[in-house]
């Protein structure tokens, strides 16, 4: 049999009733089929396609490629007609035009399936033989050869003869067992055979799949008698078996079975030897790894995953793919620091001063990463704590990791975590990936060369996640003291030690810190600085730094406190010093500028001069006064730090409809809501009869409705708001106020109060009502920043009321008399 078969080569029988133009499954022939096949009638004529090197049998499907001009013109005018040819195999392959005496006389007619054009521009046909023929008369030779036939009669023994069903039977096993002997022919071979039913069509089809010559089997073709001819393929199969067998036994005979040892050792010797002979013998840089490795401080598990992958190394080829990723991890492994460490510097006094010097304020930090020296120069060793450093932007928690780890003495490395999505960031990708390494914590302790750095987590409330994972749960292993000495890398597949490393985690933002992890950090809030402390860190830090960086002498540019104060009220508004920086970073480049231009300048700014160099500045909040019942000022916290914002509420005749504008949130909503109600039920201490509310409509407006406002913080502002508006009272001057209210009439305390307390002394506010829960937060504010304001703490809604309003009434009040006649009527 051929050494390949597939749906077409195996031909697989048609029946003609479900064959047409698109067929592409090709079914078994039935015995109903064949029988109506043979019943069909061989027409007298026939035009004659030769064929190469190959036989048609009954039954049999195969495809042809047709390539000569007469046979591609009989092709095409057959399948335009009832697609019939004659197909007759040529004696001799190499004639390329052949008369009636070099072909052979038995052929089969054929029935045309498909036609196709391939992309090389040749014709396939694939067709199907049907009954054989013997040819009589060449009638004509141009275009292509036409021939007159006559039927060929095959003879067929009995249905029960047993010794011919037995042949057959003999001839399915012996062609399946070749199908399963030979490693070219696929098990579907098998499929086939199985399903054929029909004597005849077997004895066909193995006839013309079997591995002879053409010769062969034209010989077969011409056999009349069916059994004869089943006897002379059984004959060509058990002759292929036996060759298949004898194959199959040298190739196994030849088989050295090599013992593993024996085998390695051979193959390797090979290889080194083949290296030399072609100067590839990396043994230096293997000998460079193994002495480097005797140096490294690992534990026992780490030095023999080293032996492992260094041994495996030895045994590739440097041309191998996977030779450099190999080499790569060897590196990698050299390269981290285990059990590595700087020594910690246990002077609190210098750390205290370094501290001191490069950040002012900050004390809480401060305070605790003195504590955790004491108890490390006390114990002599700890597990490093986890610091989140949370506040507004520019107010130095960067810039602070690096002042610690110059007080302990230890490394300073620092990863951004903004926008960080992909979880193998954090852990690593397998080495088995293309361009795979360790994960950016590796890679950044392999870059400080030590085990306990201070290490960076920057922005860690801005970490994203998707279909790649979530980093910001692979960061719990990292920053949970139990579980980081066996932090688990996928590149390394070693557990490495984060015990000894000093984690500082920054923020902005709480809220989007996942729980689970804001639970394993300290957290340690820094507040905006306040305009002292601005002043201070613009003439200890920031002027000098551009003076470095512009190239301008000390002696040539000078900035008192009072034009650095005017700039900071005047030019920047934000809790940090970002902003300010720019602007100092201004004048110094604009005096750069007339130093380079040799132009005159004033060496010491004065406020007259920032208008030219910085521009007109920016409208500042101001308390603006109490002519108008119904507003009043209240104090808000922003992500950049307190500001100011004035509650404005209005009434107008009508039914006691609340409207809300502002652009506000469902809580400060709320808040409005509450507060009218209160009113509503304490009117009588106000003074005011109950129906007057269902008289007016109530307008609350925040001014700048393009910001969203939220938060409960607006409560006692919104009720003062709506009493001054009822009451038609002033409220008092130079007040603000900010806490939560509830229906049972209480004050709440809020949070942010360090930064709302600075936007109300920017403002020239100089009282500022409080809850008296919120009296703890005052008191950790230093005196000197809060001198010039009077904080009135609060527990009760009404005492709010009584304390802001003032008995006089503004000018032109609203006539809220109720009119009870008309409304009778």
């Amino acid at each position: 049999m051929t050494d390949h078969f597939d749906l077409n080569g195996l031909s697989p029988l048609l029946s003609d009733n479900i064959i047409d133009d698109e067929t592409d499954f090709i079914p078994l022939l039935s015995s109903e089929d064949e029988d109506q096949m043979n019943s069909e009638k061989v027409p007298d004529e026939l035009s004659i396609l030769p064929l190469r090197n190959t036989v048609l049998f009954p039954g049999v499907v195969i495809p042809i490629t047709v390539g000569r001009d007469k046979s591609i013109n009989l092709i095409k005018d057959a399948y335009k007609g009832d697609k019939t040819i004659g197909v007759v195999s040529q004696k001799n392959d190499s004639i390329e035009d052949p008369t009636i005496e070099d072909l052979n006389k038995i052929g089969t007619v054929a029935h045309i399936i498909k036609m196709l054009r391939m992309p090389d521009g040749n014709t396939t046909v694939i067709i199907q033989g049907k009954r054989r023929f013997e040819l009589k008369e060449i009638k004509q030779t141009e275009p292509y050869i036409k021939a007159s036939i006559t039927p060929f009669a095959e003879v067929r023994p009995d249905k029960e003869n047993k010794e011919f069903q037995a042949l057959v039977s003999s001839l399915k096993d012996l062609a399946l067992k070749i199908i399963k002997e030979s490693p070219q022919i696929p098990s579907e071979a098998g499929f086939a055979l199985k399903n054929i039913e029909s004597p005849s069509f077997l004895v066909n089809f193995i006839s013309s799949n079997m591995n002879a010559p053409v010769s062969e089997k034209q010989k077969m073709l011409e056999v009349a008698d069916l059994s004869e001819r089943a006897t002379i393929v059984l004959s060509n199969l058990t002759k292929e078996l036996q060759m298949l067998e004898l194959k199959n036994q040298i190739q196994s005979k030849v088989k050295v079975d090599l013992d593993k040892q024996q085998r390695d050792y051979f193959l390797h010797q090979q290889l080194k030897t083949i290296q030399e002979e072609l100067g590839e013998n990396n043994s230096q840089e293997l000998k460079d790894m193994r002495i480097k490795a005797k140096d490294k401080k690992w534990n026992k598990e780490v030095a023999a995953s080293f032996e492992k992958a260094i041994t495996k190394l030895e045994r590739m080829n440097p041309n191998a793919a996977e030779y450099s990723i190999q080499t790569n991890y060897l590196e990698v492994l050299l390269d981290l620091p285990w059990d590595e460490k700087t020594q910690d510097n246990f002077d609190l006094k210098r750390a205290e001063k370094v501290l001191n010097k490069d950040h002012f304020g900050m004390d809480k930090v401060k305070e605790r990463i003195l504590e955790h020296l004491a108890v490390l120069k006390l114990k002599g060793n700890m597990k490093s704590p986890i610091i989140c450093l949370y506040g507004p932007p520019g107010v130095g928690k960067t810039s602070l990791g690096k002042s610690i780890a110059e007080s302990l003495g230890r490394k300073y490395v620092r990863m951004s975590l903004g926008g960080l999505r992909d979880e193998a960031e954090i852990r690593g990708h397998r080495k088995t990936y293309i361009g795979a390494m360790p994960g950016r914590i590796l890679q950044n302790i392999k870059k400080s060369g030590s085990s306990n750095p201070v290490f960076i987590l920057d922005e860690i409330d801005k970490v994203g996640n998707d279909f790649h994972g979530d980093p910001s749960s692979a960061l719990l292993e990292v920053l949970d003291p139990e579980q980081n000495s066996t932090f688990y890398d996928n590149y390394v597949e070693m557990d490495y030690d984060l015990s000894n490393v000093m984690f500082i985690a920054t923020a902005n933002s709480l809220s989007s810190i996942q729980p689970a992890l804001r639970d394993r950090m300290e957290i340690i809030e820094i507040t905006g600085y306040t305009t002292e402390e601005k002043i201070e860190i613009a003439k200890r830090h920031l002027l000098p730094k551009q003076l470095n960086e512009q190239g301008v002498k000390k002696e040539q540019l000078m900035l008192d406190k009072k034009t650095i104060e005017y700039i900071i009220e005047n030019y920047t508004r934000e809790s940090g010093v970002r902003s300010l920086e720019k602007v100092l970073a201004k004048i110094v480049r604009n005096t750069a500028k007339s130093i380079a231009m040799e132009q005159k300048y004033n060496v010491s700014v004065a406020e007259k001069d920032l208008t030219k160099i910085l521009g007109p500045s920016h409208e500042k909040d101001r308390y603006q006064g109490n002519d108008v019942a119904g507003v009043v000022t209240g104090l808000a916290w922003t992500p950049v730090g307190g500001d100011i914002l004035f509650i404005e509420s209005s009434l107008t005749k009508g039914s006691g409809k609340l409207t809300l504008t502002g652009n506000l949130g469902d809580v400060m909503k709320e808040s409005a809501v509450i507060a009218l109600e209160y009113l509503k039920s304490h009117s009588s201490i106000l003074g005011l009869s109950p129906e007057v509310f269902d008289q007016w409509n109530v307008h609350i407006h925040v001014p700048e409705g393009a910001t969203p406002k939220d938060g409960p913080s607006a409560g006692i502002t919104m009720l003062t708001a709506l009493a001054s508006s009822f009451t038609q009272r002033k409220v008092k001057k130079q007040l603000a106020m900010t806490g939560e209210i509830t229906l049972r009439g209480r004050v709440l305390p809020v949070g942010g109060i360090k930064e709302k307390i600075l936007a109300a002394k920017r403002a020239d506010i100089k009282e500022i009502i409080l809850s008296i829960d919120n009296k703890k937060d005052i008191q950790e504010i230093k005196a000197d920043y809060i001198k010039g304001l009077k904080f009135i703490y609060v527990e009760k809604m009404i005492d709010v009321v009584k304390l802001a309003l003032l008995k006089e009434k503004v000018d032109k009040p609203i006539d809220l008399t109720i009119r009870k006649k008309e409304e009778k009527k």
